[in-house]
């Protein structure tokens, strides 16, 4: 099914302007949520405001919005004025600069979107597209919607674009904010930590092979209550206390080994398997 346009805009980078489409990159799959009821009758509870000083409710059309400008003294704002404020949502992407992809630290990466041409910007799309991929660069650009000014990222994917919005360099904590105190590491320890990383290791990101088990899970008992099942947690399995570092490194290392045997073994029993049906058939 071919995915659906999200709005249209402009792409330009100099004197060159690539009409656009902008398409969602995903579809992030909530969390589940539960809503609050009345234990007596289990009807669903609504939501009101009070005023704290009146201990009064507040009806929407009473409500005006604030800016809390020192302890609890506020500045309000009309709808107008919010409007006059907001930055006027542009439907051109402009590229500022072209930098190499490497060099933009995943820590600034937040929500990402699919460029596609627009009828009779297929060529320039296409020239960006190899332009891009040929010097390794990606291209730094301004996007304005939603009241808002955003930094976003352009970088080519097979033949098309993915335009990766950016956080703001005062939105990011810098990693010195983490308090980490120095530790020595012993050259023994550290080459069994190489061999576990080189153990699981792969040369690619395979999404398909990881889902959220805690959603899975939490359908599952919502499930098993709408038949009327009781659910009950699962007794922890114990963890054995491990506390040399080397010990659990070993442990690790033989852990793992067990497991990458127990699947290659899987995997030729399924190809034994596969290989056997052809022949019969």
């Amino acid at each position: 099914m071919p995915a659906r346009s999200i709005g249209t805009g402009t792409l330009s980078f100099g004197m060159v302007s690539i009409p656009i489409r902008m398409y969602s990159a995903g579809e992030s799959a909530s969390a589940v949520s539960f809503n609050l009821l009345h234990g007596k009758c289990k009807s669903r509870l609504k939501q009101q405001y009070v005023c704290p000083k009146d201990n009064e409710i507040v009806p929407r059309e009473q409500m005006v919005k604030g800016y809390e400008f020192s302890k609890e003294q506020y500045v309000t704002f009309t709808e107008d004025e919010l409007k006059a404020m907001a930055e006027e949502t542009q439907k051109a992407i402009e590229i500022t600069e072209f930098v190499p992809a490497s060099k933009v630290d995943p820590v600034y990466f937040d929500g990402a979107y699919y460029l596609g041409p627009e009828k009779g910007g297929e060529k320039a799309y296409r020239l960006l597209n190899e332009a891009m991929k040929q010097t390794g660069r990606a291209a730094l650009a301004k996007w304005a919607a939603r009241g808002k000014q955003y930094l976003v990222m352009i970088r080519p994917v097979g033949n098309g674009l993915v335009m990766q919005q950016l956080l703001y360099r005062d939105e990011v904590r810098p990693i010195s904010e983490v308090p980490i105190d120095d530790a020595e590491v012993k050259p023994a320890e550290l080459k069994l930590a190489v061999q576990i990383v080189e153990q699981i290791a792969s040369d690619e990101f395979r999404p398909e092979n990881y889902e959220d088990e805690v959603r899975k899970r939490y359908h599952e008992a919502i499930q098993k209550k709408v038949e009327g099942q009781e659910i009950t947690a699962a007794p922890e399995a114990p963890r054995a206390q491990i506390i040399d570092l080397m010990e659990a490194l070993k442990a690790s290392l033989a852990a793992k080994g067990a497991t990458a045997a127990a699947r290659s073994a899987e995997a030729a029993a399924a190809s034994s398997a596969e290989k056997a049906t052809g022949t019969e058939g």
